[in-house]
């Protein structure tokens, strides 16, 4: 079924929140009722690319990006349909009861998000980096749940352009089998106020294929599409990476496309179109991308074949990311990394 769009629908959820803070009881135009085909949406997420290192630091601006509006611009003239803005909620909200998010956080948000909107791009927004919930699960479960209540209820009117995911690579003590009883009571609270949203959602274990077959999908459910990152192999794409532990013996890893670099890459895309075909659910590979600390040649080739495998299985994507450590843009030179663009950007 073809995606309704409304383009001027964010104009005018800009303009209502300019007539009412952010926990406003206004009434509101409910959004509309038809039902939406969540692999036709998932069609609509590619090309896509990551506004990474921006929202979901601890405050904007402290890894070195702030979100300009012409950035949304840029993306869609290079050819983008979608941006992925992880954002940490958690860092913007009340530690205790009913933990309110931040109204000028919020706001901030509702202008990213209508930025991105007004130059026709899909949107996905989610919950990203909220660590404490990953170290103590059932101390954080309750405000997690009203995050969600406030995220879905202040953007219950936006276009089915507009999705959510729930929460970014649940890991550590978030194990598997709590994930799969949290993440259902998210969707119950998103549905009372977006019953027609798409919704996505992860795997635990940081997100990865190794814990698609503990993933258990709600079967009542089915306007979801399923996101798995991915970042094989990790030493060639996060060589020299600060935030982990022993990458810079990794430093000088190359990916050359060698007979055994393609079938080991064909085989983690083959395992998840498996499980995907088994279970009738669009796949979206919401995160990919090698740090700069590898060489371009490397990068550039690497990423052109993970597009290609995503192509092949009628996969959705997001490259990670736009404009830092894995950039593809040169924010201060003003313009693409053309081996990556290319890379990202291929002709059909």
């Amino acid at each position: 079924m073809k995606q309704l769009r409304f383009k001027s629908f964010p104009i005018l959820i800009s303009l209502l929140f300019t007539m009412c803070t952010p926990n406003s009881n206004t009434n509101s135009v409910p959004e509309a009722e038809f039902e939406v085909d969540p692999f036709e949406v998932n069609s609509q997420l590619q090309p896509g690319i990551n506004m990474g290192n921006a929202l979901e630091a601890p405050n904007e601006g402290d890894w070195g990006i702030t979100i300009r509006d012409d950035y949304f611009s840029i993306i869609k003239n290079a050819g983008f349909n979608s941006v992925r803005i992880p954002i940490r909620w958690s860092a913007h909200a009340a530690i205790d009861s009913p933990y309110t998010i931040t109204p000028s956080f919020l706001s901030r948000v509702y202008h990213v998000v209508n930025q991105a909107l007004n130059n026709d791009l899909y949107v996905v927004i989610n919950i990203h980096h909220y660590e404490e919930i990953f170290q103590q699960p059932a101390e954080h479960k309750e405000r997690f749940l009203s995050l969600w209540q406030q995220i879905g209820a202040h953007f219950k009117d936006f276009p089915n352009t507009l999705v959510f995911e729930v929460l970014n690579e649940p890991h550590d003590n978030f194990t598997a089998e709590l994930w799969n009883q949290y993440f259902p009571e998210a969707i119950n609270i998103i549905r009372e106020t977006n019953p027609n949203r798409t919704i996505i959602i992860g795997t635990a274990g940081w997100g990865g294929i190794s814990a698609l077959n503990q993933l258990s999908l709600p079967k009542d459910e089915n306007n979801l599409i399923v996101t798995v990152h991915y970042y094989e192999p990790f030493t060639f794409t996060h060589q020299g990476a600060e935030w982990v532990a022993g990458s810079d013996a990794w430093l000088g890893t190359t990916w050359s496309a060698t007979v055994q670099q393609r079938d080991e890459l064909g085989q983690h895309f083959s395992e998840i179109k498996t499980w995907a075909d088994i279970r009738n659910r669009p796949i979206y590979i919401g995160e990919f991308g090698a740090y700069s600390k590898a060489d371009m040649n490397s990068r550039s080739l690497w990423t052109g074949y993970v597009v290609n495998q995503c192509k092949q299985n009628e996969f959705s994507w997001a490259y990670w990311e736009f404009c830092s450590g894995f950039g593809a843009y040169d924010a201060s030179a003003g313009k693409w990394r053309e081996q990556l663009l290319n890379a990202l950007i291929q002709t059909p």
